[in-house]
């Protein structure tokens, strides 16, 4: 019988290391998303260099860097929460919503 998956749900940690801003959390996202761009552009031998990589390993630094797109993301959702008092829970929600109105999900 097929598995199909119908959603994804990621948990990760507050970083309790760090004390983020906004504009520090942004910029990692931007920092994040090149490095996940790269790992693409070398599967695809885009990045100019002779050597590909091969795919399996391209998938595999692909898989990690997208990781490292979702705890910057989750980190921002900490900030907004914790510094501008945004009800996180509740624009997860409409944004679900919004995209079963749109007809993208069940």
């Amino acid at each position: 019988m097929e598995d199909i998956r119908r959603s994804k749900t990621v948990t990760l940690p507050r970083l309790n290391r760090l004390s983020p801003s906004l504009e520090s959390t942004a910029l990692k996202i931007m920092e994040e998303s090149g490095e996940l761009a790269q790992a693409i552009g070398k599967f695809r031998g885009l990045s100019g260099e002779q050597q590909r990589v091969e795919e399996a390993e391209a998938m595999q630094m692909v898989a990690q860097e997208l990781v490292d797109v979702a705890q910057t993301a989750v980190t921002m959702m900490f900030v907004l929460e914790e510094q501008y008092g945004i009800n996180l829970d509740k624009i997860l929600e409409e944004h679900v919503n919004k995209l079963r109105k749109k007809g993208y999900c069940d």
